[in-house]
């Protein structure tokens, strides 16, 4: 209602809110109206980013109207690069919901978790469209709340036999591997966790190549996660060329994903592409999914916090 305080959902909250069920669903429809590129069914620009120097991290602005769905927000996310053995996050992140007729926030909701969420979603739908059949093998590269959250969908989701992760440190992998609700191995290396895997999810804080193409089996499905700025990579040259590369959005892969641009690949299609029948899913060959993430996917998610929220309320 128009004039009335903004509803604060943060926390676990937004947890208990938000179900991969329910939202696996709502962001294959959202990627497939983006990709259609039609200005009733999603307005959203390349996030806009401000250089904040004196801290080594970005201020991005993730704005997104869908008209035709009377949903209106932006997210508000700090992204740095950290040393390593740094206890700061890399991460914070706020996402606005509001009102399209009268222009009032609606609602202040928790980003870490929003944007923890969809993204692991977004990857497991890129798995799902892309990864061979029978696929056994799963490798997360890194550790922190991104890996936990994709470890969370893709168990769900998908029934690997073996799950390996790697850490830049050991003890970081054994902490995550205690701390998941099923089983992970531990790996020394890069090279260890990914030879013969058929799903690779990097999740770093990488800035240079930390996956290389020779390590990686033909026919495997890469989720690339970290390395969301110009100058920053995860997957070396080798794997980039290689690979067909899809991404959520192709103008935001060409203006700012280091892996895209600095290798010179070329982004064959969108996942809204193939969830809408106009390009292929190559599963015979390897890919690569480049996630930079999209307001899109905030912006349906936050209408689905906000209608359980609604719905949730409405029962007291």
């Amino acid at each position: 209602m128009a004039g009335s305080p903004p509803v604060i959902i943060w926390g676990r909250e937004v947890e208990n809110l938000l179900h991969y069920r329910d939202l696996i669903p709502r962001l294959e429809e959202a990627l497939g109206k983006f990709s259609r590129r039609d200005s009733a069914e999603v307005i959203q620009p390349v996030r806009t980013t401000v250089p904040l120097q004196r801290h080594s991290g970005f201020l991005g602005l993730m704005p997104t109207y869908m008209e035709n769905d009377g949903v209106l927000s932006t997210k508000f996310v700090c992204f740095y690069k950290r040393e390593a053995g740094s206890t700061l996050p890399a991460v914070q992140a706020t996402v606005v919901l509001l009102d399209p007729e009268y222009g009032n926030v609606k609602a202040v909701m928790d980003g870490e978790v929003i944007t923890g969420m969809r993204t692991a979603a977004v990857s497991a739908i890129s798995a799902k469209l892309l990864m061979r059949p029978g696929a056994e093998v799963l490798a997360i590269l890194g550790t922190g709340k991104q890996a936990l959250s994709h470890y969370n969908v893709f168990t769900e989701m998908f029934s690997f036999k073996e799950v390996r992760v790697w850490s830049r440190t050991k003890e970081g992998a054994e902490r995550f591997v205690h701390s998941v609700s099923g089983a992970a191995t531990v790996c020394g290396s890069v090279e260890e966790a990914v030879r013969g895997a058929d799903v690779i999810v990097t999740v770093t804080r990488c800035t240079e190549p930390v996956l290389y193409g020779k390590w990686v089996k033909p026919g495997a499905h890469v989720a690339a996660v970290g390395a969301c700025r110009p100058d920053w990579r995860e997957l070396d040259d080798v794997l980039m060329k290689e690979a067909v590369v899809y991404a959520d959005s192709r103008e935001g892969a060409i203006s700012e994903s280091g892996d895209v641009i600095l290798s010179g690949a070329e982004v064959f299609a969108e996942l809204g592409d193939v969830i809408n029948g106009t390009k292929p899913a190559h599963r015979e060959k390897t890919t690569v999914f480049k996630s930079l993430g999209m307001g899109v996917e905030d912006a349906v998610s936050a209408k689905l916090v906000f209608d359980q929220w609604e719905a949730k309320a409405s029962k007291l």
